[in-house]
């Protein structure tokens, strides 16, 4: 049987990643677990997202996946290093291949972050950014109103636009060059915040980066999905599962149109 990838995230947000793994790596099959019930993880304390990581990834063993991803930026921040002390397998996390991609864009060395307040809190942006480039200038921000936006499926009306932009005002006059999206929500106001924030400052998506080193992982283990391996995904959420699916449909798109799915709630205590 094949094994899948885990994927795991506050609530949608993880889609942007698992979107990219499948253009990326379309023989892998994605195991995702959205906690919509209990998200934004943004304002909780890093106790308690740390006990909803371990919980999700306590469940998620069972199918016994090859990879765990955590593709919340603010579980990555506060329990990475603790999941990775209690699993098995690999642990890949999203903010050291944002890091990675933002040093990797940037020609002037000023950089902006944006995140949840736990993402900001915590300073992993901060610490990332540094070890690769240690005087590198960062301005960071939090935007808690974002995450509600996008699990209400809300991300496209001019109510968004004018709150991203309210919320952006402050970063307008900073000179960076390139702005992570410290959060993995915040791909999905992508045309907003780039409006807000001016064309000319590069938007960084860990997606991409976060895809690279899985394969990256999964290669050097020899674990990559075979040729010949046609995947079926299984998509489980804690919340509203109507919701959840029609989101996930509208950001996946063909990507999953023609793949094998399977929709549940899982028996998972929230």
């Amino acid at each position: 049987m094949q094994q899948a990838i885990a994927v795991l995230d506050s609530g949608v947000g993880g889609l942007t990643v698992v979107k990219e793994v499948m253009r990326q790596l379309p023989r892998e099959k994605i195991l995702y677990f959205g906690d919509t019930a209990r998200a934004p993880y943004g304002s909780r304390s890093p106790e308690e997202v740390i006990a909803f990581t371990r919980e999700i990834v306590d469940y998620l063993i069972q199918f016994q996946p090859k990879m765990i991803v955590i593709a919340c930026n603010t579980a990555t921040a506060v329990a990475l290093d603790d999941i990775r002390s209690r699993a098995a397998m690999p642990v890949v996390g999203v903010i050291s291949p944002g890091a990675r991609a933002a040093i990797g864009k940037t020609r002037t060395g000023v950089i902006g972050v944006i995140g949840t307040e736990g993402t900001i809190k915590s300073g992993a942006y901060d610490a990332a950014l540094r070890r690769l480039s240690p005087r590198i200038e960062i301005v960071s921000k939090a935007c808690p109103a974002f995450v509600p936006l996008v699990e209400a499926g809300n991300f496209r009306s001019h109510e968004t636009t004018r709150i991203v932009s309210e919320a952006l005002r402050p970063l307008r006059g900073f000179p960076m060059d390139c702005l992570i999206l410290g959060c993995t929500h915040y791909p999905f106001l992508a045309e907003d915040i780039s409006e807000a924030i001016g064309g000319d400052v590069a938007l960084i998506n860990s997606a991409e980066e976060t895809a690279r080193e899985i394969s990256t992982v999964l290669q050097q283990q020899n674990n990559l999905a075979g040729r010949d391996d046609i995947p079926f995904h299984q998509f489980l959420c804690s919340g509203d599962p109507r919701k959840f699916r029609d989101i996930a449909l509208e950001w996946l798109g063909e990507h999953i149109r023609l793949t094998p799915v399977v929709w549940q709630v899982p028996s998972i205590g929230v």
